[in-house]
């Protein structure tokens, strides 16, 4: 009895030293973009804004960087939302509406002259039904912005030619779309985001689809930097719950990858405990 005690005390005080280690990974793992570190993994993603949206993002979901479109600053003739972005949040203005890298560039150009900061999101779509992101436009802005000291973040497909591109243009992440922008779909793009995350340098940060906490924490697990998503809080049914949820599933994938997710077997199957099977004549 006194051994199966003190080998029970032995085991608790282990977890506790586990529970502990992990603790202190989790305070020391920062999001670095452009030698900036954030502690949030959550990117509030521009589009559909209202005051009830942008707390929920910082106070339920703890957002430290909020998108903004420049070109819908002034919503109405006596609302901005920059009065709604708290001080101690990161503003990354976007350069949404850019149908190439000379409009991007002026409006990000346009955005810091404004005071919004040296950080921008690049943003430029030919394609106003499904809303692509044009690759080879992007690679350009990014060079011409990258060289005027600018944190940039470019929006892409994801491809990895192009992501290699962006690293040499100057990119301070990589953000692949995960499915269409305002689709919640999802990880349709989920093959091409784990290339990226498994061959690129810079921080992945998925960005466009995501509409579940599930999905933004399989994201996680798969080794992305952060997950920036709208529309899935923007149109849920209860903002702030939504919101805490995001923030959960981010920090619970982004543990399970720290730990190192469990093997899967190609074929088969494996006993979980050695006393399983089949007793022997």
């Amino acid at each position: 009895m006194k051994l199966n005690k003190r080998n029970n005390n032995e085991s608790l005080r282990f977890k506790a030293g586990r529970r502990r280690e992990m603790e202190i990974i989790m305070n020391n793992d920062k999001l670095i973009i452009g030698g900036h570190e954030f502690e949030s993994r959550f990117i509030l993603g521009s589009g559909k804004y209202s005051m009830k949206l942008i707390e929920a993002a910082v106070k339920d979901a703890g957002a430290q960087i909020i998108t903004l479109a420049v070109r819908r600053a002034n919503t109405k003739e006596q609302e901005n939302i920059l009065d709604y972005i708290p001080e101690n949040v990161t503003l990354l203005p976007n350069t949404s509406g850019a149908r190439n890298a000379e409009e991007a560039v002026r409006i990000a150009r346009l955005a810091r002259e404004l005071g919004c900061g040296d950080f921008v999101k690049i943003e430029i779509m030919r394609d106003s039904k499904y809303l692509l992101p044009d690759n080879e436009e992007t690679i350009k802005a990014t060079e011409i912005l990258a060289k005027e000291g600018f944190v940039v973040m470019p929006y892409m497909y994801p491809d990895l030619n192009v992501a290699r591109d962006l690293v040499n243009a100057g990119a301070a992440s990589i953000m692949p779309l995960a499915s269409p922008i305002g689709s919640n779909k999802g990880l349709a793009t989920k093959e091409f985001i784990q290339i990226l995350i498994d061959e690129i340098d810079l921080p992945i940060i998925v960005d466009a689809g995501i509409g579940r906490p599930s999905q933004a924490c399989e994201a996680m697990e798969m080794g992305a930097a952060a997950i920036m998503a709208n529309t899935a809080l923007a149109t849920a049914g209860d903002l702030p719950m939504m919101a805490s949820a995001f923030k959960s599933a981010i920090e619970a994938g982004r543990r399970a990858y720290l730990a190192g997710v469990g093997r899967v077997l190609t074929r088969g199957a494996s006993a979980s405990d050695p006393l399983t099977g089949f007793l022997r004549d």
